[in-house]
């Protein structure tokens, strides 16, 4: 019987915030900081015969709920929203919060707690050595995932350490 050989040492690493990113406004501020400065060195690379940035966004979300509360706080309802992008979202929440006939609807006043929002973006990136990983940073957390070379996790957690949302 045949047995399985190890093809790689590809590693992920996940650093927890002590507390989670504060704000949609703070989230989306690293975020472009990460895309405009690109505090990790990665270096741009060609792809099927383009020139690509060296840490690019392949994919984000954002979320959370607006619940509906009667006169005795009790919540009688709940709407779930989800946005392609925090523009989409923000005005999503408050165009959902906004709309009366929902409240009426659901037999109570909206409101959000933004606590329990949740944003995730994911960088494809591309280090000098040429490697290929991801990272997904979220409210609580930021990921690296697929490296090998231990100095990618050094270079993330050395700016990391810069930045007191991601402590």
């Amino acid at each position: 019987m045949a047995d399985f050989v190890q093809k790689s040492l590809i590693k992920s690493s996940v650093r927890l915030f002590a507390q989670p990113i504060d704000s949609l406004a703070t989230f989306t501020t690293i975020v472009q900081e990460i895309l405009d400065d690109n505090p990790w060195g990665c270096t741009v690379y060609q792809q099927s015969g383009a020139t690509v940035n060296g840490v690019t966004r392949s994919s984000q979300y954002f979320s959370g709920k607006v619940i509906y509360e009667d006169a005795q706080a009790k919540t009688v309802g709940a709407i779930t929203i989800k946005g392609p992008s925090a523009a989409a979202f923000t005005n999503s929440k408050a165009t959902v919060m906004g709309t009366a006939a929902l409240g009426t609807a659901m037999g109570g006043t909206p409101s959000s707690d933004s606590s329990e929002d949740a944003y995730s973006t994911t960088f494809k990136c591309h280090a000098a050595n040429g490697e290929y990983y991801s990272v997904a940073l979220k409210r609580d957390r930021m990921t690296i995932s697929s490296y090998e070379d231990d100095t990618i996790v050094a270079t993330l957690e050395t700016w990391a350490d810069t930045i007191p949302n991601l402590a």
